[in-house]
């Protein structure tokens, strides 16, 4: 990974872009940057930090904490853009993080969202092609390019100040957290976790199998409940060895017992099962004698019980005998109840019809009432022709009372058409002239608004020359100000440095060594060195003066450009102010009120002509509209002309319709007030007439009926032997109390049949000889044996339960045994694992769990990198070494010591010096990048930062430092060194300053000491 170029906005101190060409840079393979404190030296390593992985190191990275810029100007967009190659590959990274902005509409700030770009350089068509906008796709892109995580790349990349030094001196878990990080040890880890779950798992496993081995044992001993061996239950807990096996056992034996007690419980059922079948046929002898004995006696009774109701026996079937001569009668008396109903109906109708006749109709008969009907109806025949007339006449009636509602409407419709065309003319003038009026406007519009635009633009113009001549004022203020600070930081300083110029010999006196060589002349003899004097300067008070001075410079200057930037806009503001190019250059400069006058009366004028150009389009349509209802009224007073002479010869068609059908309703009315009454009144008539007809007739039908039925009745009553035909009724019976009479002697019937067939059975008679029965002496004998017998059922039953139940469990027990085996084969084998693993184990001499285990042998290889340098570093002194010793109840094998060669001794890196601890730090880094740059499958990282520390170092061991990052070169990468010292300005040519100013910080790249860029 090489950097190519860095650019820097509103990003930290730096509140306007600056630019850092790494390229220029690492072309002397080492560089430095450096910067008075607070200058944001680290802020440039922060912001290339965040261009790869959108945050900065976590150190920095505080909860929060704002990227943006506090001297950046509002509006500027917080931006770091890097470019830089990777492989063979040109990448561009830009990003902006979360920050506020104005809004575009109305006041106050809203939140920018973060934003991300990259692109990639083509060589052959020398574009940029975007690649992404995505902040996960560029950062799974950048990751996957570098082969390193944030933490891994601010590791080896940008060498922090002082985490070696720490790392130097940790203890082992602090520096196992560490190579944890970089090294990602997580899968190994991981494995100690899953070994340690696993075996979790596998002793849960074995102990619930115990539990359920234990658990069988105790089910099996509440089955064993009553036996020996109940008594003596296994007892044990889950993981106890021998378990397995002391239930196997114990099962055998209680199975053995219960098999015996089994063979005892099936004897005990046989005897009680021949006790059981005696006491029965006992009982059932008994119990047959008392039946046939409560037999005898009970027929006995029953038989004077039928003797005793044999009177109400005969009466009942004397009146079932009388029922069934009275049902041959049942048909003529049904039909002598239905003429006498039909006849009672006939007379009633007839009642009522007569009572609707006139009273000398009261007495007629059918032939005088049917005459008289057909009379009505040759009249009713002759009033048809005066109906029909009648009832044209009403439709003739409601035609003319129609056409008078249209002539009415007709007359309006001429009357308003009339009045309407009347003012037509005026009203298509005035229209006409307010379209005209509109469109005219349109063009108006459109001038007043090209004359308004430049007016607005000519009235910003003149606030913002306003504007900018109180600035350029402030600033010639501001100038004069910085000028005379500038001067008397220069009269300061070239004081200061006349001053101590005049001291110089005293300042190289304090140098001299007797017997040494003097710097100026040469000689070896100092017989009179000057002193030091009274108000003496020395070179540290010279270049606080000097740096004042060229501060004030920077100052004065800054502010001669800002003034000349400032006199420039109020230049540009004050030509676009004025009207236009052939104006007169001596006129005088249009006030901001003056333009702001013009504006306003443009405006007014473009908003009444825009406000009458708006209604062209409503003014032509409305003009339209008159004229298509012109033409409509026009047509509509032709038709409606038309209408009116049609409907005058349709009305005279009528009159003369109507005098005819008023003579022909005048013959067909009579007496009435229309046709209709006339022959309604005969309708009605008719119908009175026929009805009573049809009454007249039905009466005299229903009269003959019931004399026929009277006759019938009489005689199938005489030949039943019945002396009346109501004394026929009186014997009838309905069909269920027949029906329940038969039943009831059917029933005393068989009651006779049964008492004499049960006192003639012979068992029935001896038994009846023979003494009393005891059947409860026998029932008692009888439940006492079948108690017996359910006593010894049970037991049997308990008993095979019991050898059941010990059977089932026993082979639930052994399969669960044989089911157990295998899992604590696994639980032994992979408890062995996890304690290796873990560092428990006593296989494990030197108790390193296996993560520790793989970060050893990483240090192992990060301490021999480091000493390849170190030795360098060290003029050969020491050698970093790494021990797997373990030191108390701390992890082993992350131990670091250092070899001193001059003694021989191996002792702990905590002894050794300030310097010393750097450049051991610095040699560990170095050796640290190399691993990790190669465990992240050989990413080349030609470009490194070192921070801080070398003030700490002599100057022979900042050569041999410095030599050492410059041979860094063979592997063509370029360093840049963080830090503070003089020194090392004079060492390194090529540097990359940070300057601190009040607006802002400021970096100037310098080769050989003269500024390319700033």
């Amino acid at each position: 990974m090489r950097l190519h170029r860095l650019e820097i906005t509103a990003f930290g101190p730096f509140g306007a872009t600056q630019t850092v060409d790494f390229d220029a840079l690492s072309s002397a393979g080492l560089f430095l940057l450096h910067g008075p404190t607070g200058a944001g030296k680290t802020s440039v390593l922060d912001a290339v930090c965040f261009a790869l992985y959108g945050s900065v190191p976590g150190v920095r990275q505080t909860p929060g904490a704002s990227l943006r810029s506090d001297h950046a100007p509002v509006g500027t967009y917080t931006e770091v853009l890097l470019e830089l190659t990777v492989g063979d590959r040109r990448l561009e990274i830009t990003r902006r993080p979360a920050q506020q902005r104005p809004k575009k509409r109305g006041g106050g700030l809203t939140t920018e969202k973060a934003q991300t770009w990259l692109r990639e350089y083509d060589p052959a068509t020398g574009a940029w092609n975007g690649l992404s906008r995505s902040h996960q796709e560029i950062g799974e892109e950048i990751t996957q390019l570098l082969g390193m995580s944030r933490e891994q790349f601010c590791q080896v990349v940008l060498l922090p100040q002082g985490d070696f030094a720490r790392f130097l001196r940790a203890d082992a878990e602090a520096r196992g957290k560490l190579l944890g990080r970089l090294f990602d040890t997580r899968r190994f880890a991981a494995v100690e976790e899953r070994l340690a779950d696993l075996r979790r798992v596998a002793e849960q496993r074995v102990r619930e199998g115990d539990e359920r081995l234990l658990a069988l044992a105790h089910r099996m001993a509440q089955a064993a409940d009553g036996l020996d061996a109940a008594r003596t239950p296994v007892e044990g807990r889950p993981g106890e060895p021998g378990l397995a096996a002391s239930v196997l056992t114990w099962a055998a034996v209680a199975r053995t017992e219960a098999r015996e007690a089994l063979d005892i419980a099936d004897a005990r059922l046989a005897a009680a099962e021949l006790r059981r079948t005696g006491a029965r046929a006992a009982l059932d002898a008994e119990r047959d004698l008392a039946g046939r004995q409560a037999r005898h006696a009970d027929a006995l009774l029953r038989r004077e019980r039928i003797a005793g109701r044999a009177p109400e026996r005969d009466r009942l079937r004397a009146a079932l005998d009388r029922s069934l001569r009275a049902d041959r009668v049942a048909p003529a008396l049904a039909l002598r109840r239905d003429a006498e109903r039909e006849h009672a109906t006939a007379l009633a109708a007839l009642a009522r019809s007569r009572a609707q006749l006139p009273p000398d109709l009261a007495d007629a008969g059918t032939a005088q009432l049917s005459a008289l009907g057909d009379r009505l109806r040759e009249e009713l025949g002759g009033l048809e022709a005066a109906r029909r007339a009648e009832h044209r006449a009403a439709a003739v009636a409601e035609e003319r009372a129609a056409l008078a509602r249209e002539a009415r409407a007709d007359e309006d419709v001429l009357r308003d058409a009339a009045d309407w065309l009347a003012g037509w003319e005026p009203r298509r003038a005035r229209l006409t002239g307010h379209a005209e009026a509109a469109r005219d406007a349109v063009a108006r519009t459109e001038h007043l608004a090209g004359r308004l635009e430049p007016a607005r633009r000519r009235l910003d113009a003149a606030r913002r020359r306003d504007a900018l001549a109180r600035g350029a004022e402030a600033a010639e203020g501001r100038l004069a100000q910085a000028r005379e600070r500038r001067n008397d930081a220069h009269e300061t300083w070239l004081d200061v440095k006349s001053r101590r110029l005049e001291g110089i010999a005293a300042e190289l006196a304090e140098a001299l060594d007797p017997g040494a060589p003097c710097q100026v002349c040469g000689s070896t003899a100092h017989p009179a060195p000057a002193r030091t004097g009274a108000g003496h300067v020395d070179r540290a008070a010279e270049d606080a003066a000097y740096t004042a001075y060229t501060d004030a410079e920077e100052a004065r200057t800054a502010v001669e450009r800002e003034l000349a930037v400032t006199r420039e806009s109020w230049t540009a503001a004050r030509a676009e102010a004025r009207t236009g190019p052939d104006d007169d250059p001596a006129a005088a400069d249009p006030t901001v009120e003056e333009l702001a006058g013009e504006v306003e009366e443009l405006t007014r004028l473009h908003a009444d002509a825009h406000a009458l150009a708006g209604q062209a389009h409503a003014a032509r349509q409305a003009l339209a509209r008159a004229e298509r209802e012109h033409e409509e009224r026009v047509a509509a007073q032709r038709e409606t002309e038309r209408r009116v002479a049609a409907r005058t010869s349709r009305r005279e068609t009528l009159d003369r319709e109507r005098a005819a059908l008023d003579e022909e309703i005048a013959r067909g009315r009579g007496a009435f007030a229309t046709v209709a009454e006339h022959a309604e009144r005969l309708e009605r008539r008719i119908a009175l007439l026929a009805d009573a007809a049809d009454t007249v007739r039905s009466a005299e039908l229903a009269d003959r009926r019931l004399k026929e039925a009277d006759a019938l009745l009489a005689d199938a009553a005489y030949k039943e032997g019945f002396a009346t035909p109501d004394e026929a009724a009186d014997a009838f019976l309905a069909e269920r109390a027949r029906r329940e009479l038969q039943d009831r002697l059917d029933a005393w019937q068989a009651e006779e049949a049964v008492v004499a067939d049960r006192l003639a059975e012979p068992a029935t008679a001896a038994a009846a000889a023979l003494p009393p029965a005891d059947p409860a002496a026998a029932e008692a004998a009888h439940t006492a044996a079948e108690r017996a017998l359910r006593e010894a059922d049970s037991a049997l039953a308990a008993a095979r339960e019991r050898v059941a139940d010990l059977a089932g469990l026993s082979r639930r027990a052994t399969a669960e045994v044989h089911r157990l085996g295998p899992l604590r084969e696994e639980y032994e084998r992979v408890a062995r694992l996890a304690a290796l693993t873990a560092g428990t184990s006593a296989e494990n001499e030197r108790r390193m769990r296996l993560e520790s285990y793989v970060l050893a042998a990483r240090l192992e290889q990060v301490a021999a990198a480091a000493t390849a340098r170190l030795l360098r570093m060290s003029s050969g002194r020491y050698t970093l070494v790494h021990s797997d010793a373990r030191s108390g109840a701390k992890r082993a094998g992350l131990g670091l010591h250092v070899v001193d060669a001059w003694t021989g001794n191996e002792r702990d890196t905590a002894t050794l010096s300030g310097g010393e601890t750097f450049f051991a730090s610095l040699a560990l880094a170095l050796g640290l990048a190399d691993v990790v740059t190669d465990e992240a499958g050989g990413v080349r990282l030609d470009t490194l930062f070192i921070d801080e520390g070398f003030g700490s170092l002599d100057e022979q061991t900042l050569d041999e430092v410095l030599d050492v990052l410059d041979s860094l070169r063979e592997r063509d990468r370029s360093v840049g060194i963080v830090s503070h010292v003089g020194d090392l300005r004079r060492r390194i040519p090529a540097q990359l300053e940070v300057v601190k100013a009040r607006h802002g910080s400021a970096v100037r790249l310098r080769t050989g000491g003269d500024a390319l860029s700033g």
